[in-house]
């Protein structure tokens, strides 16, 4: 059974924002996700696009160290995770001179794909 793993860390974009897109592919098949995350107008799809571009590349390049051909377009995306990383911490000017806490929150997100 094979499979194989693709992860992209700090990516500044809330957690719950790019959660929203990895719903949308996960248990499909790589060529329907990149079908989705083409037409998907959100800030997180060509993040999400890129990392499942690496798995799909981690996948036929763990295959040839093993001496075989593979069809990646049958794997289908088994796991996405997105959890929060650590918040950028800002400060914005709030009433009566008061300083107003704003997070820019970032993003793990962890992608797994394998045969069906």
């Amino acid at each position: 059974m094979a499979e194989a793993k693709a992860t992209v860390r700090m990516v500044r974009i809330a957690p719950r924002k790019a959660r929203l897109v990895a719903d949308l592919i996960r248990g499909k098949k790589v060529h329907e996700a990149r079908d989705i995350l083409t037409f998907t107008v959100k800030k997180a799809s060509p993040i999400i696009s890129k990392l499942l571009e690496s798995a799909v590349a981690n996948a036929e390049n763990e295959a040839a160290e093993a001496g075989e051909r593979i069809d990646t377009e049958e794997y289908v995306v088994r796991t996405i995770h997105v959890d929060g990383g650590p918040a950028l911490k800002r400060w914005q000017p709030a009433s009566r001179g008061r300083p107003m806490r704003i997070r820019k929150r970032t993003s793990h997100i962890k992608l797994v794909i394998g045969d069906s």
